[in-house]
């Protein structure tokens, strides 16, 4: 099938070598499914009726690349009509509605599980049916019957642990088949049947979902549950549920536990609209969770029918059961709680060894490979929520836990005081106001701290006066020593041109730079054995990750690294917060906004007319770049590929998506491919060629949720490791323009 990104089969082998080996712009090809939740008006007791709705609503989600849609409990019937569920015509006319379906899904995209009462010898079972592909690939009954309250369900349906679940397939009367005996062209389809029923898509890899219906999600341990740990990536719910004050919000917390729990997508539709009022009200809620998340959610009380269509990141939740090893734990020790059993009964019900999987095959369902946009929202900053209340939440604790990490570390050696260099950047001053609420929170002067501003070359009037004015207004004890004495003798020394006077950018080489960086360090750590202290590291999580620091005598040691996981890009909104907290004097305040207006950049290189001041990021790319691939890295070991996919999303249009609140309107900019392709080629030359220094970090408290880069912790990495295979997966799939 030829796509986007690919040339002609027919093309020459020197052109097909260069092919991409994965549509870029394709959803499908980069892990996600396009999903649908939905809800629509219902006519009871009609299911010709609502059959002919359910296939126009297939048809169009098709059209719009969904892969996969639930419909509500009982939609083909209605979920509140009594005793009519066991009258004879309603049956037949329901075999006879799905027939309808069957033949129909011949022609539309989309597998369907809809809601429908089937009956199996002498019970009555409340059903979900899943349609794909011009067959009935299996029916999954209902496992738990509510009979409180408003509910008596008894009454009618059997539950999914009834004997008669446990025959495993059910006759389909005047419903064709899906191939084989009683297959496609013959009647009275054979399809398989019981609650332990999981559906493999092959054409989209790792899509295997579950259905569950109701009230299975309302029980302590609800079948979903189970299903996610047989392999269920997403776990649907088809549901009446009437709504009462309150059932609604009650609705969001369990999807969104059980898309936490089972590190799956949960889709959930509610019936609505048509649904008998003799005694309740409907209110046709759809909505889709993945891992924790609200991907979507439509309105509830609607006028007509509403869909909830995400695409659910199957590849990020798979690579998140393979990081979390007690997931898998989990399903071996049920499995073995169980007695390993396989086949049906009670205790199959806690087993996630006893489930069946039907594949879809790829040729009855083949998900479009074409550019169809990413329905979902990627952050373009995976450690800053964009959310105010959140962003303020995530500020506190971040703080927090780089302030009390101090404090015990200081408890546990004696209560040395803090020798720390201020430049007036970010880094530094992130570190002094750590330092000073950990003094305070000690019950000590904040004179303990021993801060030294260490003029260099290329120091600039601004940074020095802000570093002086932020430790004096702290209360901390300052000093300045002048490096640039002691760094022209070292280059003199050394036989460096600048030590022999020469001037010019061929003479400010690498030497240059960490001379300066070495002996700031070399100082402060003489300092801290002279004056009874330790040094507090100033070095960032973005920095660790790019290498981005001077190694050993240099600004990658210190006795503790209290920015270690910290990335660049919360940094700013944590001094932010930190003056909107009042948590400091209003002087100091306006000096920490002056720092945040300031260019980033180590200063050690003296400006020019072309530059005239030295900046990081037009050396190491925009941090908000590298801190997005940084965060996929971390937390996903996603592909190169699917990273710039993802930044392209997150980043091609500054007008579009949300900004953190703060933000300052210079930085709200857009990156187009090139460069996102480019600075992402960077980091991973970076982020390889530096595990050495990553390998020997100091001590430093993990403090986002994204991950560190302690070895210790989160990362662990030979020193000497290739990332060839990564640069070349980038190369190869990612378009140049």
């Amino acid at each position: 099938m030829a796509t986007q990104d690919t040339q002609d089969s027919a093309a020459p082998q020197a052109e097909a070598a260069d092919r991409p080996s994965i549509a870029f712009r394709s959803a499908y090809d980069q892990g996600f499914a396009r999903v649908a939740a939905v809800t629509l008006p219902v006519v009871p007791g009609d299911p010709a009726e609502n059959a002919a709705a359910i296939i126009d609503r297939a048809r169009a989600l098709g059209e719009d690349g969904v892969c996969l849609a639930a419909f509500p409990e009982l939609c083909l019937t209605g979920y509140a009509i009594d005793d009519l569920l066991h009258a004879d015509v309603l049956l037949d006319e329901t075999l006879a509605a799905i027939e309808t379906i069957r033949a129909a899904s011949e022609d539309f995209l989309p597998a369907i599980v809809i809601g429908a009462p089937i009956r199996v010898g002498n019970r009555l079972f409340n059903c979900a049916v899943v349609i794909a592909g011009g067959a009935v690939r299996g029916v999954a009954p209902k496992s738990y019957l509510p009979t409180y309250r408003e509910f008596y369900e008894a009454r009618y349906f059997a539950a999914g642990d009834a004997p008669e679940a446990d025959q495993r397939r059910v006759r389909l009367r005047g419903v064709r088949g899906p191939g084989g005996p009683g297959g496609a062209g013959t009647a009275d389809a054979t399809v398989p049947f019981g609650p332990h029923l999981l559906f493999d898509v092959a054409d989209v890899p790792g899509l295997t979902f579950h259905v569950e219906v109701c009230e299975d999600m309302w029980v302590p341990v609800p079948p979903s549950s189970v299903a996610a740990l047989a392999g269920a990536t997403v776990l649907l719910n088809i549901s009446s549920s009437p709504i009462t004050v309150g059932r609604a919000e009650d609705r969001h917390l369990l999807a969104r536990a059980s898309s936490a729990r089972g590190l799956a997508a949960y889709v959930y539709a509610a019936a609505g609209q048509g649904e008998s009022s003799t005694d309740l009200a409907w209110d046709g809620q759809t909505m889709i969770y993945e891992n924790g998340e609200l991907l979507g959610s439509s309105e509830r009380f609607p006028d007509g029918p509403r869909a909830t269509i995400a695409d659910v990141d199957i590849e990020g939740m798979r690579a998140e059961r393979l990081r979390q090893g007690t997931f898998e734990d989990n399903a071996r020790t049920l499995a073995r709680a169980a007695g390993g059993a396989h086949a049906p009964g009670p205790a199959s019900f806690a087993n996630p060894r006893a489930f069946e999987r039907i594949e879809i095959p790829a040729a009855d369902l083949r998900a479009p490979r074409t550019d169809i946009g990413l329905r979902r929202r990627v952050d373009r900053f995976p450690f800053v929520p964009d959310d105010p209340a959140r962003l303020a939440q995530d500020c506190y604790e971040a703080y927090s836990i780089q302030v009390e990490a101090l404090i015990q570390r200081l408890r546990a050696i004696g209560n040395p005081r803090i020798v720390i260099g201020v430049s007036g950047g970010l880094d530094s001053t992130q570190a002094l106001i750590v330092a000073a609420r950990a003094m305070d929170r000690l019950g000590r002067p904040r004179s303990d701290i021993l801060a030294y501003t260490m003029p260099g070359f290329a120091t600039s009037a601004t940074t020095r006066r802000n570093a002086e004015d932020l430790a004096v207004g702290l209360g901390c004890s300052f000093s300045e020593l002048d490096i640039r004495p002691t760094a022209t003798q070292m280059l003199t020394e050394m036989g460096h041109p600048y030590g022999r006077g020469e001037r010019g950018p061929e003479v400010y080489d690498v030497t240059f730079e960490n001379v300066q960086a070495g002996l700031r360090t070399d100082f402060l750590f003489r300092i801290a054995n002279a004056r009874g202290g330790i040094v507090l590291g100033t070095g960032d999580l973005s920095e660790l990750a790019l290498g981005w620091c001077t190694f050993g005598v240099g600004d990658h040691m210190a006795h503790y690294g209290v920015n270690a996981g910290i990335p660049k890009t919360l940094i700013q909104h944590l001094i932010r917060w930190v003056v909107a907290e009042r948590i400091f004097d209003d002087a100091v305040g306006r000096t920490l906004l002056s720092i945040l207006d300031t260019e980033i950049s180590p200063e050690l290189v003296p400006g020019s007319q072309d530059e005239p001041m030295q900046s990081t990021q037009s050396r190491i790319g925009p941090y908000a770049l590298q801190d997005f691939t940084l965060w996929h890295v971390l937390r996903r070991g996603s592909r190169p590929s699917r990273i710039a996919f993802l930044a392209e999303k997150a980043w091609s249009n500054a007008s579009e998506g949300d900004w953190p609140q703060g933000l300052p309107e210079a930085d709200r900019v857009a990156y187009a491919l090139p460069e996102i392709r480019r600075w992402e080629l960077l980091f991973l030359k970076r982020f390889f060629a530096n595990q050495f220094k990553r390998s020997t970090l100091p001590n430093g408290p993990k403090v986002v949720a994204g991950g560190s880069l302690s070895p210790r912790g989160d990362w662990r990495m030979p020193s000497d490791a290739s990332g060839a295979a990564w640069i070349a997966e980038l190369e190869r799939n990612v378009p140049q323009s």
